[in-house]
């Protein structure tokens, strides 16, 4: 498929390159290749450098993959079971900050575990695999599945795997399988003051 996005300005090709489909291959990838994805996760940056991202990830000789895949809704399980591996990010949503003892919020977990999930999607795309988040799944199912203990919240579900032809989709999710646009710079970015559409 070809590539029909365009920057403004000019940026590097991956960021127009990467999006997320819906079809995949079901090639398996190796323990090392999704390391390597996860490695450059490791080097966002963080408030404090307090790193909160967690990332859990499940392969399809997981125990748990059926239990993942069950945990999906009902429009997600269409298509994500052909992903070669799923993860699983999670924040930590407390820090101990230098020079203290004790715990305490953390306001930018969230974004900086947003911040090494982009660093791995660009990672992935520039390795020749394609991801998809996901949003929509039983959090608490999949909290309990995995043994995940309160302090860290679930941020999304991330499908892993080759993109494959879409004629392997149903044809509602065909039609969307294409890189989509973005808004233009004059709705996102404001100089001096806040000026953008409340609506």
């Amino acid at each position: 498929m070809s590539i029909s996005r365009s920057s403004t300005y000019p940026i590097e090709p991956v960021f127009l390159q990467r999006w997320s489909p819906r079809a995949f291959t079901g090639e398996a990838i190796s323990e090392e290749a999704l390391l390597a994805l996860l490695e450059a996760a490791r080097w966002a940056p963080s408030a404090n450098n307090a790193q909160p991202w967690r990332f859990i990830y499940l392969m399809p000789d997981s125990p748990d993959w059926q239990g993942l895949l069950n945990t999906l809704n009902e429009n997600n399980r269409r298509w994500a079971p052909q992903a070669s591996a799923f993860l699983v990010l999670l924040s930590k949503t407390t820090h101990i900050r230098p020079g203290a003892s004790e715990p305490a919020p953390l306001y930018s977990h969230s974004l900086d575990a947003g911040a090494a999930w982009a660093y791995l999607a660009l990672q992935a795309e520039a390795s020749g695999w394609s991801t998809h988040p996901i949003g929509g799944y039983d959090r608490a199912a999949l909290q309990v599945l995995l043994g995940v203990p309160e302090g860290y919240r679930l941020e999304t579900l991330v499908a892993v795997g080759k993109r494959g032809p879409a004629e392997g989709l149903p044809d509602d999710l065909r039609s969307r399988e294409q890189p989509t646009p973005r808004r233009p710079l004059t709705e996102i970015v404001a100089k001096d003051r806040f000026s953008f559409a409340t609506t």
